[in-house]
């Protein structure tokens, strides 16, 4: 689960991590407001959306004038400017698509006199089971371009879960960011208290992208990004209260509904399968045989005919799907169940495109009847590879 920049700062303040002064609006009257509240002269007017990109990015319409989603402002006067022609407009990032996402709150925040620009991040290492630490002097970039074009500008290192954060870590993170003698106190107390909230609120990434240094030298976090374990939510509800669902794909909130683990794609073939590994294991072969898939869904192990009614209609409302793969393996699920909630949904969606059903494990004679006697076309499959071919060859058919 993402959150937007500004609550992000907000939960890392009550850590004691440096962040500028800032406040969200909703309206440009809350926008002033807000710049009120602040030192000044200068104030920072930022969109706040899931996606990253934001300064570089454009507005569609005319309305909104021809600067990005991050636009530094002058005056109270140039605050409210900015607030009106961003605020109900659409902006378009390297991370949004073409359709882009429409600002419906901002965060306007106090200017900083800015020296360098660094880059900071954490997140869970899967290879060593810990929580690793990114760091490069090339704050403010895309990363990927500079591990990509210098991977010896990016240090890299993990902190033991069983001895925890120790001083020395936030000394190696300030010999990698370069940074003066009388900053590595600062940096070393910056690293605790991020490794202490990335580990208490279940973080999966946290990036700090530019972590600035400025002119009097001072540490402070000019951005931040977290993306929470969706798996580990349960144990936060003040984490959950900040879930912004209008940021979310429509589909996705209705699948987080029945406890759906659903990602939409851009394919033609809609895939409903019940585990991750078989699920992207349906998606690759359906690449394989000159298709693709139009999303990841994992029914789960335990779904009920409800749960896969529900899994079915959710495929079925993206338009562009042209045909479905139900790919089952029934060991805790079973085949039968599967069947019943295929059949219902199908026949109350008045299913049009071509479906096909591979069935295999628990009661999976008694599935194959149900679908057989549904008296809708269903096309039967005897392995993954089969059920591959035969839905891109149904889609093709019908096209």
């Amino acid at each position: 689960m993402n959150v937007h920049e500004y609550q992000a700062k907000e939960l890392l303040k009550a850590y004691g991590v440096p962040v500028s002064a800032g406040g969200a609006a909703f309206t440009p009257d809350e926008a002033v407001k807000v710049a009120q509240s602040l030192p000044g002269p200068v104030y920072v007017v930022k969109a706040q959306i899931h996606a990253g990109g934001r300064g570089k990015g454009k507005f569609k319409e005319a309305a909104a004038g021809e600067k990005g989603g991050v636009r530094i402002a002058k005056s109270i006067d140039e605050v409210k400017q900015f607030a009106t022609e961003m605020l109900g407009n659409t902006l378009v990032t390297i991370q949004t698509g073409p359709a882009g996402r429409v600002v419906k709150r901002l965060f306007i925040e106090d200017g900083c006199d800015i020296g360098r620009e660094l880059y900071l991040s954490a997140l869970v290492d899967r290879a060593t089971s810990r929580v690793s630490f990114i760091a490069s002097t090339e704050g403010g970039m895309d990363i990927e371009k500079v591990a990509h074009d210098t991977p010896d500008k990016i240090v890299t290192f993990s902190v033991d879960p069983a001895s925890g954060y120790s001083g020395f870590h936030g000394r190696k993170v300030a010999a990698a960011l370069k940074l003066q003698p009388e900053q590595f106190g600062q940096c070393e107390k910056l690293i605790e208290s991020l490794y202490k909230a990335f580990v208490e609120k279940d973080m999966a990434l946290l990036e700090i992208n530019p972590l600035v240094v400025t002119k009097a030298g001072k540490l402070v976090c000019l951005d931040a990004k977290i993306n929470f374990d969706a798996n580990a939510l349960f144990r936060h509800k003040d984490v959950m209260d900040l879930r912004d669902i209008e940021e979310e794909d429509p589909a996705e909130v209705e699948a987080s509904k029945y406890d759906l683990n659903y990602v939409k794609l851009d394919g033609e073939i809609g895939c409903m399968v019940n585990g991750a590994g078989l699920a992207m294991a349906t998606m690759d072969i359906i690449k394989l045989y000159g298709s693709e898939p139009a999303n990841f869904l994992d029914v789960g192990g335990s779904a009920t005919k409800e749960k896969v009614s529900a899994a079915f209609k959710i495929i079925l409302s993206d338009k562009n799907v042209k045909g479905i793969l139900v790919n089952i393996f029934g060991g805790i699920m079973r085949c039968d169940i599967i069947a019943e909630g295929v059949v219902a949904a199908a026949k109350e969606m008045a299913l049009t495109v071509p479906l096909v059903v591979r069935l295999e494990g628990t009661n999976v004679d008694l599935g194959k009847q149900i679908l057989a006697q549904s008296g809708l076309k269903i096309v039967p499959a005897d392995n993954l590879a089969d059920a591959a071919k035969k839905i891109t060859d149904e889609v093709k058919k019908a096209a």
